[in-house]
């Protein structure tokens, strides 16, 4: 009868390796600690201070954000705060399922039906031409495009489509939510694309050779295998449509009210208090947000 063999001793770890490891993480949370944590700890500060015309007053008062929510207790009629919320919301999903559709389909073309990678690198750079320029070169080429007097309302009143030029094209919901399409749509193509190409191909075949058809792989097998990609391109476009003023203020033509403009206007007039409650808040909604999402995925482990 053989004799079980004694365990194995765990291995002691090398002296001083733990105290490298923390000389090697400092630059890293210093870095982080300077940048993102002591900002927001002064803007948190600054929320509870009061100020007047000329000058911010230091101490400890809830006046901004009573300030904020003043009326939201009317039942009769919603007030300010919440329709400029609601605002937000609704650009921020009508551009992420518009993304997501978007993103998810040329993610999918560039994987799975384009075999050669030099092909793939090709069209992918392509997809990143428009950043190549700035933002605000990128939205304000969308004006004499969709202008009363411009080129596509010139096209279809030529065409006898309509008789006359059609007025909600520029400086309308339309528009801010093509523009907020056309610039962060590659936020979703990138992390899709990047989880599509890790899918293992005899999953597809196995798929097959199952007798599942073109839509019961994609829906069975592809989208649940793409979904880590799908909440980091989620994560990333809802965020930054939820603080963007610049695109809403342009294509929206300054009439057209969200979060992030109001605290740009907050700014503007020197009232630092009121627009950091207003950060505060918008910082707490998008932390509950990503908190939703990453619930549905462990990205950690996915990645």
């Amino acid at each position: 009868m053989s004799t079980p063999s004694a365990p194995l001793p765990s291995p002691t770890p090398a002296p001083g390796r733990s105290l490298s490891a923390w000389w090697q993480a400092t630059p890293l949370t210093a870095v982080f600690a300077v940048f993102f944590l002591v900002p927001l700890a002064l803007i948190l500060m600054v929320s509870f201070w009061d100020f007047n015309e000329y000058e911010l007053l230091p101490g400890f008062t809830f006046k901004n954000y009573i300030s904020i929510f003043d009326g939201c207790g009317n039942t009769s009629e919603m007030c300010v705060t919440l329709k400029t919320y609601l605002s937000t919301f609704k650009f921020c999903f009508m551009v992420w399922l518009i993304t997501l559709v978007l993103g998810f389909a040329v993610s999918y073309f560039l994987a799975f039906h384009i075999q050669s990678s030099g092909t793939q690198t090709l069209l992918f750079v392509l997809c990143t031409i428009p950043f190549w320029t700035s933002n605000v070169i990128r939205m304000i080429s969308w004006v004499p495009l969709l202008g009363r007097n411009g080129l596509v309302n010139q096209g279809l009143v030529g065409a006898g489509l309509v008789d006359q030029p059609i007025e909600w094209l520029l400086f309308s919901d339309f528009s801010v939510t093509l523009a907020f399409v056309h610039l962060y749509t590659m936020f979703m193509i990138v992390p899709i694309f990047n989880s599509m190409m890790r899918i293992d191909r005899n999953l597809l075949e196995a798929a097959n050779d199952s007798g599942a058809s073109g839509w019961q792989t994609l829906w069975n097998v592809i989208v649940p295998l793409s979904r880590t990609g799908i909440i980091i391109g989620s994560i990333f476009v809802i965020t930054i449509v939820m603080g963007d003023f610049v695109t809403v203020g342009v294509m929206g033509g300054q009439q057209i009210a969200s979060i992030g403009k109001i605290i740009q206007v907050q700014t503007s007039y020197l009232q630092f208090p009121l627009a950091a409650a207003n950060a505060v808040i918008l910082l707490a909604i998008v932390l509950m947000i990503i908190w939703a999402l990453t619930r549905l995925v462990d990205i950690r482990k996915e990645l």
